[in-house]
């Protein structure tokens, strides 16, 4: 049969747009297809960083739902990015700080070869946007997903360094481009991960924050591990609901999921049965910083020696449990939030230094390994071996009650000059309000100098970190610059502002090196000058005479040091520097 040519040009059109369909349909097919790499592994592997971003870009251009935006720089040189999930979407950002939904901020891969995290939250943010009973479920959260935060680290991927751990095959390195630890500089804020961290933070604003890891350390039988902030360091009503509501019944919730978890094993240089105490997360951690504005904040560490499909998996579920919680107890969470910066004040003093109550603790059903100490096949010594055919249910103190020995009397305000520019910065990042001198101003305010303190021997983060400062306090008229800042405690930063900005504190700016400049005297004099000086001063001033002469007469190591005598009447004069171990910050009361 002879086929007409415009039967054929039918046939022919018919037969591209049969050819259409199909591709079309294997495009969409293949574009709905969200199987992650630790899928198709068999829970053996995590995929490459550009991988991951590639995955959210794709579950963003399927599902209005998930949201991929770009914040500032890291050290790598790549930008931080965050992903959202929202059930009618978002998108621009400050649709988050706006909205009265709950707000939940997930931190992954701050240490790239505890990437549990990374592929949990793939596989999560996936689930939800496939799933009608999963969105029905969250449509009062906003969850948000930091995919990777340590991009250097990440791009940094190796097989070897993780060396104690189960999986997976190939993963990150724990120090950032610039070879920083990243969760021990959320305060200090060396990095710009740190920093592009804070502005992600506050444009969140979290509830709740969950920082995913993976734990060194004991053996035992649990496969994850929780590590809430502390809770009388959260202090208040937050640290109470934290600690009777929040943690019980996420625990509660996985123990009906079959899933055992318990509290972080802080334990060195012994086995986990004879007890441990609860680990304190000073600001320089990502829940210790988060605590600072009101976030309940929880760090996960799954355990190193189990396997990555079952470490994976369950940070998946303890993720969907902290969601059920929030969306359970929404209305009383962000009440306690509100109210917290209010407490605090009310109370006039704020703690800065806890230790662990000795007196108090709580059993726990823990379940471990038995443990010896058998000989080396490697040393000459010996070495622990946890005996996995012996595994016991025991019951263990674990001591996770704080008790104050060191606190504060609040100031109503901090003065801070300009010229500390690097803490201004800081403050900056941290959405810390303040006003600036319109003009030269004298106040009468409290001035600190810093009586003693100790030192690192050894580098610690690219810093030499002081620790068991003390401060000695006066009253001063201060004659302060047109541009200095007064910064209020009156404001939801009020937590910031008292641990970084009080020497005594454990993570404070001086104790991280900010204000090392004062530490060291620039003037000074010479001895046989002086001498004459000293003696006019002595004859003038009977005040200082009398000092003089008291220290003679009660300190035996003084009187037998003229080097000293003469340096007391010097430090005692108008001619010794005044910024010399002073504070640059002082306090309004």
């Amino acid at each position: 049969m002879k086929i007409q040519p415009n039967q054929l040009l039918k046939i022919t059109f018919l037969f591209f747009l049969f050819l259409g369909i199909i591709s079309c349909d294997e495009l969409a097919e293949e574009k709905k297809d969200f199987t992650t790499l630790f899928e198709t592994s068999k829970g053996t592997e995590t995929p490459e960083y550009k991988d991951v971003i590639s995955f959210y870009t794709k579950l963003a251009e399927e599902y209005s739902q998930i949201s991929l935006f770009s914040f500032g720089q890291t050290d790598s040189g790549e930008p931080l990015h965050l992903v959202v999930y929202n059930r009618e979407g978002i998108y621009n950002v400050d649709e988050i700080k706006d909205s009265q939904k709950n707000r939940i901020l997930i931190n992954n891969g701050i240490h790239p070869g505890e990437s549990d995290g990374i592929d949990a939250s793939m596989l999560m943010l996936r689930d939800i946007v496939q799933n009608d009973s999963l969105k029905a479920a969250y449509k009062n959260s906003i969850i948000c997903v930091i995919p990777v935060y340590n991009v250097g680290g990440s791009l940094n991927r190796n097989s070897t360094t993780r060396v104690n751990q189960n999986g997976p095959l190939a993963y990150g390195f724990r120090g950032n481009a610039r070879n920083y630890d990243l969760n021990r500089d959320f305060i200090k804020q060396d990095t710009k991960n740190a920093a592009t961290f804070a502005a992600v933070f506050h444009t969140v604003n979290p509830d709740v924050f969950i920082d995913n890891h993976v734990s060194n350390g004991a053996d035992y039988q649990y496969a994850i591990t929780h590590l809430f902030t502390q809770h009388n360091k959260l202090g208040g009503s937050l640290g109470t609901f934290l600690q009777d509501e929040m943690r019980p019944k996420l625990e509660a919730s996985l123990t009906e999921k079959g899933i055992n978890i318990t509290p972080y094993v802080n334990v060195w240089g012994n086995t986990p049965e004879v007890g441990f105490s609860q680990f304190f997360d000073s600001p320089r951690y990502s829940t210790g910083y988060t605590t600072l504005f009101h976030t309940l904040g929880l760090m996960v560490e799954t355990h190193m020696l189990k396997p990555y499909k079952i470490r994976v998996e369950q940070t998946y579920e303890l993720m969907l449990s902290a969601f059920d919680f929030t969306e359970e107890n929404s209305e009383l969470i962000k009440q306690l939030r509100a109210k917290a910066s209010e407490e605090i004040l009310a109370k006039k003093t704020y703690p800065i230094q806890y230790k662990v109550d000795k007196e108090k603790f709580r059993i726990l059903n823990f379940k471990g390994y038995e443990a010896e100490m058998i000989d080396s096949k490697v040393t000459t010594g010996k070495r622990l071996f946890y005996d996995k055919s012996k595994p016991f249910t025991k019951e263990t103190n674990y001591y996770d009650e704080f008790s104050v020995t060191k606190e504060i009397e609040i100031p109503k305000a901090y003065i801070l000059p300009q010229g500390w520019y690097d803490i201004i910065d800081r403050l900056d990042t941290n959405n810390i309000e303040y006003t600036s001198f319109k003009k030269d101003t004298t106040i009468a305010v409290t001035v600190n100098h810093i009586k003693d303190f100790e030192s690192r021997k050894s580098p610690y983060e690219g810093h030499y970190l002081h620790y068991n400062t003390t401060v000695l306090a006066s009253i001063e008229n201060i004659n302060f610059k047109e541009g200095d800042i007064y910064i209020t405690t009156k404001q939801n930063g009020v937590r910031y502002l008292l641990e970084t900005l009080e020497a005594e504190a454990t993570d404070s700016f001086f104790n991280w090196n900010f204000f090392d400049t004062i530490l060291q005297q620039k003037e000074g004099y010479s001895a046989y000058v002086f001498e004459e000086v000293a003696e006019k001063l002595l004859l003038e001033n009977t005040v200082l005479k009398k000092q003089f002469d008291e220290k003679l007469a009660s300190d035996a190591d003084f009187a037998k040091n003229p080097r000293m005598q003469l340096d007391f009447i010097y430090k005692n004069s108008p001619h010794y520097e005044k910024a010399h171990v002073r504070l640059p910050v002082f306090k309004v009361f």
